[in-house]
């Protein structure tokens, strides 16, 4: 299944609508209509979830991304799709679901 390429302007949430941003910087060498590529060696962060558990927060706090098997690499990384498979974490390292990517019109498709 063919998927986009995740960019330094993507849009991308947790599940309970906090914003999620590269904590470090994309590759700024490769660039995809201006935006520097994603992937999976940086690291990402989410603010301003208001999950709650038993009215305790519980919010994401970072996500992890799996590597794709698509074999494409930035600086020996593997891209990120805005189909790779990923999950919100808590503080705790509880998993909360997946990030939601929106929808975008991307020129790089990887197939």
């Amino acid at each position: 299944m063919p998927g986009s390429l995740l960019d330094a302007d993507a849009v991308i949430g947790c599940p309970h609508g906090g914003r999620v941003t590269a904590a470090t910087t994309p590759s700024g060498g490769v660039r995809a209509s201006g935006a520097a590529i994603a992937t999976a060696a940086h690291s990402y962060v989410v603010t301003g979830c208001p999950h709650t558990v038993d009215r305790v927060p519980t919010p994401c706090v970072t996500v992890r991304w799996a590597a794709d098997g698509t074999g494409i690499t930035v600086d020996g990384a593997p891209v990120l799709l805005d189909i790779s498979a990923a999950e919100c974490f808590t503080a705790a390292f509880v998993p909360q679901g997946p990030p939601v990517v929106q929808a975008a019109q991307r020129k790089v498709t990887v197939r």
